[in-house]
């Protein structure tokens, strides 16, 4: 043997000594798998035996065989004084509940489900999956028994796992004890090793502007949820979070210990009795970028079905923001949404006091303001148009009780909360306690700021749309709004506050108008920071008057994150499509495959052309297509196009 040779087996042996270690300390009867109902998601769960005393939970992902989320810890942090000092837990420990499990059993199911949301991006929502229940207990034996309870063996948590189609997602859950289990949650140990060299689009807060950065360096700084990452491979990768209703919210900050390690950080400790589950981890994948786009129900089926009785009030619709807090004005206002189909007029900040101090009474008009708003919602009746207001969270703490039961006498139609509290356990919990108080009143909700969704409208439906997200209120430029699809919005409805006219909008305004066409939001506000006196019956603007801002089906045709998105959605027989493309001016093709075969359509087209002696420059075109034309747009810099598609009646 030469010695070349020799070195070559040396190496082999000294790089496998490490995989045959871990393979070791693996408790092979702990491994279980989960595969979605389609086959190309693969969830591995085990324990490691670390050391006497030390085991620990982990997991991997595969999706089609190729990995995604590489070996990670599972567990969630506890601290409870009572339970350590019952089972001889040490005093700075909080790893109650992720160490030295004892699995016990493992139950399965699938569930293939249908339903109809109150209003959405699709009519009628498949929730389809494969369920795996893992069950753990913390020890057993030498435990009291009293009246045939054994109080140590009732230490129990399991783990559920889902695996869908379009994603997995995984929960802590704690069963009901005879004695009420006490949680005082710190932190979770979910953690996400991803493989080396993935990138993430890191954004800071959630109105904050993204960046592509790789899994190091960080520091202390942590990303907001959704977090869309791109693996070297070329799959694109979201993490998100589902049903955070009574917790913490949870970011995402790098492991200083492990390389390419995302960890799941909570905003504060969290307060719980069992039975009690955690919110969802999600993990969703998509070969092309659009498919996280299309599989965004995922977040809507990890939460409860709907649970107000009546919906028949709820009506989405578009929303005109009445910026000058006067009588005339807002009636002005009510006209102008009247004659744009456009279902509701805002009263924005301002119009009971400053918003900002805590003396300020919300159900009282400033006596500054000339406002009826008992009278200004019957003018705005007599159109056909609901009213609505803008309440700080300020004043909303002190008043809510006593101001929902005014507002529905007054008729008003919804409330859009401001400045909101985010973030721990009290606050989320508030939150979403009042959206439920506003069900009661048939009030509709628009929550503004830092909050995410996290899916509670598909239980609460009232909860129309929210912020927590940089839009128009910032002006970003065209890079930041191609990014938004394939993160933000993957969480839900987004209030990006459309522009049109104002001068510091960055994009053209066929971008602008594309946005209708591509943002979702059940209450979709348009001519934001815009008056009724600046539209000149520019005669694209019959987009934004025909387009509604929810939808029978919804499509996702191409696109790449920061650089183009094309996105298609059909109400009844009419399909709508908006194209947005970042910084560069690009050639796109829009493929016509979801119209109906066998019917002609007239498309309607609104693009950009500099070419026009218009203000806008934005031209109309109307031509005759079928399905499976090719339809090539040459969309300038910052630039976008709108299609409408109309069936051609025989």
């Amino acid at each position: 043997m030469n010695l070349h040779r020799m070195k070559k087996i040396i190496l082999i042996l000294l790089l496998a000594i490490p995989v045959l270690i871990e393979a070791q300390n693996v408790m092979t009867e702990t491994r279980q798998v989960l595969i979605s109902p389609d086959g190309a998601y693969r969830f591995t769960f085990y324990q490691r035996a670390l050391g006497k005393d030390n085991t620990r939970m982990y997991y991997t992902l595969t999706y089609k065989d190729r990995p995604v989320v590489e070996e990670s810890e599972l567990g969630i942090q506890i601290k409870n004084q009572l339970f350590e000092s019952a089972l001889a837990v040490p005093n700075d420990t909080c790893h109650f509940w992720c160490e030295n499990l004892k699995m016990t059993g493992a139950e399965r199911r699938e569930i293939d489900e249908s339903w109809k949301p109150v209003y959405g991006e699709r009519s009628v929502i498949r929730d389809h999956y494969n369920e795996m229940t893992l069950k753990f207990s913390k020890g057993e034996g030498e435990g009291k028994k009293e009246d045939g309870y054994d109080k140590r063996k009732n230490y129990l948590m399991n783990i559920i796992v889902r695996a869908y189609n379009e994603g997995v997602a995984f929960r802590y859950h704690f069963p009901e004890t005879t004695n009420g289990l006490f949680l005082h949650i710190t932190d979770e140990q979910t953690s996400f090793t991803m493989p080396q060299g993935t990138k993430a689009y890191y954004e800071r807060w959630a109105q904050g502007p993204y960046e592509l950065r790789p899994l190091e360096g960080w520091g202390e700084e942590e990303s907001e949820r959704p977090l869309t990452l791109k693996l070297p491979d070329g799959l694109s990768v979201a993490l998100l979070e589902a049903e955070m209703v009574d917790y913490a919210r949870g970011k995402f900050r790098l492991s200083a210990e492990k390389p390419s390690t995302l960890v799941t950080s909570l905003y504060s400790s969290v307060d719980v009795i069992s039975p009690y589950s955690t919110p969802w981890r999600v993990i969703m994948v998509g070969e092309r970028s659009v498919d996280l786009i299309n599989h965004n129900d995922l977040v809507l089926n990890l939460n409860p079905a709907c649970k107000l009785a009546d919906t028949s009030w709820i009506k989405p619709g578009k929303v005109f923001r009445a910026g000058d807090l006067k009588q005339d004005k807002v009636k002005v206002a009510v006209d102008f949404a009247a004659e744009r189909g456009i279902r509701y007029v805002h009263m924005d900040a301002g119009w009971y006091g400053p918003e900002m101090k805590m003396s300020s009474d919300a159900s009282t008009v400033s006596p500054d303001k000339d406002l009826d708003i008992s009278a200004l919602c019957k003018y705005a009746e007599s159109k056909g148009i609901g009213l609505m207001v803008y309440v700080n969270q300020r004043a909303l703490v002190q008043q809510l009780d006593s101001l929902l039961p005014l507002y529905k006498r007054w008729g008003l139609k919804g409330i859009k909360f401001g400045f909101v509290q985010i973030g721990n356990q009290h606050w989320s919990t508030w939150l979403h306690d009042a959206v439920r108080k506003c069900g009661e009143y048939e009030m509709m909700v628009d929550i503004h700021d830092e909050y995410r969704p996290t899916g509670f409208s598909r239980t609460y439906p009232n909860l129309m749309t929210q912020e927590g997200i940089r839009g128009n209120e910032e002006m970003p430029d065209a890079t930041h709004n191609t990014i938004l699809p394939f993160t933000r919005f993957l969480a839900g409805a987004a209030d990006y506050t459309l522009c049109y006219f104002n001068g510091r909008v960055k994009n053209t305004k066929a971008h602008q108008l594309a946005m209708a066409a591509v943002y979702y939001s059940p209450l979709q506000f348009m001519f934001w920071y815009d008056r009724p006196e600046f539209y000149k019956g520019e005669e694209e603007l019959e987009f934004w008057k025909a387009i509604p801002s929810v939808w029978d089906d919804s499509r996702a045709l191409d696109g790449e994150i920061g650089e183009y998105i094309i996105q298609a959605h059909r109400s009844g027989n009419d399909w709508f499509v908006g194209a947005m493309t970042n910084t560069e001016a690009r050639t796109v093709t829009v493929m016509t495959d979801f119209l109906e075969p066998g019917k002609k359509y007239t498309a309607h087209l609104y693009e950009d052309d500099d070419k026009l002696n218009t203000g806008t420059k934005v031209r109309t075109a109307h031509k005759k297509v079928k399905a499976g034309d090719k339809l090539i747009l040459k969309l300038k810099a910052s630039g976008g196009a709108a299609l409408h598609f109309t069936p051609i009646e025989k």
